[in-house]
């Protein structure tokens, strides 16, 4: 169990969280430390201020060999082929069922209409568990989901359904989360902790008050060392006093195309549980994102075959929207399709691209095939995702489609790509399809955190595909899923949150208001 040491007086009962924006702290490790020890405290052979670990090196990547009917097919490269050997063929797709809840149906409201058209029927709701409960998530070992038995409809966009989750905006529960997901690190010895109760936020803005994007934040440490991580479109930039090592005392300045834009200032790094916003003034002004790249991640093994052709169309439908949405901004796509070692191929990869409809023909390529077991290769995929050539002053979105996690013993290799990301300032925007289990969803909650993004999840509510399973989520709307990817891009493209209208809203988990889950008076961050 992760100990929280926190004063009674502490407990959340407040309705809402304090207007300080609070982010998640990444720290691996064999076992949890209790938040006490994870002050700025560095080994004897380590320094403060600590720099995100290189991207790992992959060999090139195989060229196609042939088409077959729209699959690509390739030989592995020694990267990806090095622990690959001959195998059977594959069983069926693995993917988990979902649990059962038990729990009060009233939480769920039905607010609209079905998404396959039809009216809202008054059977029972969906149960919820109790915020912070130790059972709200229990599963199953991923097994095999038998086929929904009446007919899917037709592959097309606006079909699938999605709710979403900033776990950013709500701490508290994160951390109950990371809590009772504790057992997870005995199964997988690097997977990484994820703490929301400590960070510091660098906010830029101009005189005037408008955020100022992409500028250079550079924290220098008591012993000289520093970090620069640039701000996101709506002028902040979030360090972690665990992962980056910060000392107690720190210096925050700002720069920007070469030259200081706001001089360094010291901070005095808190060592009480909640987050502290440093803000910073500019001498200029503040001006509009005027590029975006998108580089969207898609697992294509057999296991998403249910949903796939779908995803493919909803995916064609958000390209083309957000492209005819923004014709003011330099918009470039790419792809990342993968599988797993042994499959025709592990990865292969579209460079951003300007031409929409090429990326959209090599999108519409893609099936899914091969995998068999269920860790996918995920970390191949991300690291070749986040080495590719992201512009520095462009808005930087990666959209990692999936239902499995990486294989365990590759989850370091994974989260070194995360942090990578991070430091490039990339958006991780997860979309968990109908095969996310514990270890996929912690892994994706994770790595929306760090970057500063959310978890999106697909829900029931279309019909399509095998039954997903619940999210570990308190409180979210279920809309389509190609308005809430919009939404989600629009956001970070004008750097504020953007709510869906009365009439997309499907259905409602919880209480919710704007992104925050109401929570109850008794909340307990961890058990007992």
């Amino acid at each position: 169990m992760i100990l929280y040491h926190m004063a009674g007086s502490l407990l959340m009962r407040n309705r809402f969280l304090t207007g300080v924006t609070m982010v998640a702290v990444l720290a691996s490790g064999p076992a949890p430390i209790p938040l006490a020890m994870a002050q700025s405290r560095p080994a004897p052979d380590q320094g403060f201020c600590r720099n995100a670990a290189p991207l790992p090196r992959l060999e090139p990547e195989a060229r196609p060999q042939q088409q077959d009917n729209g699959g690509i097919k390739t030989r592995g490269s020694p990267a990806e082929s090095e622990e690959a050997m001959p195998a059977p063929p594959p069983p069926p797709p693995m993917a988990p069922p979902p649990p059962s809840y038990a729990g009060d149906a009233a939480e769920v409201v039905v607010t609209g209409a079905r998404a396959d058209g039809g009216a809202s029927k008054s059977a029972p709701a969906e149960a919820l568990p109790t915020p912070g409960s130790s059972s709200d998530h229990a599963r199953v070992s991923p097994g095999i989901v038998p086929p929904r038995p009446y007919p899917q409809p037709q592959p097309q966009s606006g079909i699938l359904t999605a709710g979403e989750h900033d776990d950013l905006l709500n701490p508290e529960l994160y951390a109950a989360y990371v809590n009772r997901s504790g057992d997870l690190g005995q199964e997988v010895r690097s997977l990484p902790r994820v703490d929301t109760t400590r960070i510091v936020t660098v906010k830029v803005n101009d005189r005037s008050g408008q955020p100022i994007p992409f500028a250079d934040v550079v924290v220098t440490c008591s012993d000289g060392n520093s970090i620069t991580m640039a701000t996101q479109a709506d002028g902040s930039a979030v360090f972690f006093p665990g992962l980056d090592r910060l000392s107690e005392r720190i210096t925050v300045a700002a720069r920007k195309g070469g030259r200081t834009i706001a001089d360094a200032r010291p901070v005095l790094v808190a060592d009480a549980h909640g987050g502290q916003t440093v803000g910073l003034t500019a001498s200029q002004a503040a001006t509009k994102a005027t590029k975006l790249d998108l580089m969207l991640v898609v697992d294509t093994t057999g296991s998403m075959g249910d949903e796939i052709n779908y995803l493919q169309a909803e995916l064609r439908s958000i390209i083309g929207a957000i492209t005819a949405k923004h014709r003011d901004l330099d918009i470039r796509i790419g792809f990342v399709f993968y599988r797993d070692l042994g499959d025709d191929y592990v990865t292969r990869t579209i460079a951003f691209d300007r031409d929409i409809g090429r990326v959209q023909g090599a999108l519409a390529q893609q099936q899914a095939n091969g995998g068999g077991d269920y860790p996918e290769a995920m970390d191949q995929a991300l690291i070749r995702a986040v080495g590719q050539d992201w512009r520095p002053d462009a808005v930087k979105s990666l959209l990692l489609v999936a239902d499995a996690p990486p294989h365990d013993d590759k989850f370091g290799r994974t989260w070194t790509a995360a942090e990578a990301a991070r430091a490039k300032r990339i958006h991780i925007t997860p979309v968990a399809a109908s095969g996310v289990a514990d270890k996929a969803e912690y892994a994706m909650r994770a790595m929306a955190a760090a970057t500063q993004s959310r978890y999106l999840f697909l829900t029931d509510d279309s019909g399509v595909g095998n039954p997903h399973a619940p999210p570990a989520i308190d409180c979210y709307l279920v809309t389509r899923l190609d308005a809430l990817v919009r939404r989600v891009i629009d956001s970070q493209i004008s750097g504020r949150r953007i709510e869906p209208e009365a009439n997309e809203i499907i259905r409602s988990v919880g209480k919710y208001d704007a992104g925050k889950c109401i929570l109850p008076a008794d909340f307990k961050w961890q058990n007992g």
